[in-house]
């Protein structure tokens, strides 16, 4: 295994983290990734980029969207998850007691695209608490800093480092507080594609799928974002996998039973009308 790479700030060495490797696909809706795009963008030399927010339900491609930007702008992608628990010291430097009661020092995936001049992704950041936000305040400003105050190093962002969040539009997450939501601008909101690009999309990740199986699972989608129910592509190429395999199991089953019990097992019931 190669070891990680360690850079020196202020006397303090701090272990970096490798880069999180996405060869993913933006289909449909442009316009998203040209906001995307356009926010992080530096038009003079007074200028400085923003640190946009993407805002959508639970698997619409927020995520995807952010790899793809930085894989157009060919630059690494660093991955943080939040969650509730996420801790300060978790965004920033993290201290390891190693062997001899050595203590080293881990860069977050935030920091190392920070040094790196990478693009960092964080990734449903509307799970954090307001005490890991404040600790990320002077870098979504003009400052573009952070402060560990457990290595005890001021820690600069490279200027090619980008920053985007991800956030959930759902009831199981904290409210950001407005000194926070004023630096995570613009705020880019996602919708489900219509019913041509969720077509497009259900074909290039269900590549082994009958046609007349997309256009069922379509259809589905279609009338759940009608509704304005929580169902989406992810849930569609997730049904089309496991119907794909149940004619695998039972090629003499009707389809059409297939399909309804995949909906329902990948679902749930809420999902059966839609059926």
């Amino acid at each position: 295994m190669a070891k990680k790479e360690i850079i020196n700030i202020d006397g303090i060495d701090i272990k970096l983290t490798k880069p999180d490797i996405m060869k993913v696909k933006w289909i449909g809706q442009e316009r998203y990734l040209t906001q995307l795009l356009a926010a992080w963008m530096v038009v003079d030399e007074k200028d400085s980029p923003m640190s946009p927010r993407l805002i959508g339900k639970p698997g619409v491609g927020k995520t995807t969207l952010a790899a793809v930007a930085a894989n157009y702008r060919k630059q690494d992608i660093y991955i943080f998850q939040a969650t509730v628990d996420t801790r300060p010291e978790d965004l920033l430097v993290v201290p390891i007691i190693s062997d001899g009661n050595k203590i080293s020092y881990h860069a977050s995936s935030l920091v190392t695209a920070m040094v790196k001049g990478g693009v960092c992704i964080l990734d449903e950041g509307n799970r954090m608490s307001e005490k890991s936000w404040a600790s990320l305040a002077p870098l979504l400003d003009y400052r573009r800093y952070v402060e560990s105050i457990i290595a005890g190093v001021k820690i600069h962002a490279h200027k090619d480092f980008r920053i985007v969040t991800t956030m959930n539009d759902d009831a199981s997450t904290f409210e950001i507080p407005d000194y926070i939501q004023s630096r995570l601008q613009p705020q880019i909101m996602i919708d489900f594609p219509d019913k041509d690009e969720e077509y497009m999309i259900l074909k290039e990740f269900l590549p082994f799928a009958d046609d007349k199986i997309v256009h069922y699972i379509v259809n589905f989608l279609q009338k759940a974002h009608y509704a304005d129910e929580k169902f989406s592509v992810r849930d569609g190429i997730n049904i089309g996998r496991y119907i794909s395999k149940r004619i695998k199991q039972n090629p003499r089953e009707p389809l059409r039973k297939h399909f309804t019990e995949s909906v329902l097992m990948i679902a749930g019931d809420d999902a059966m009308p839609y059926v």
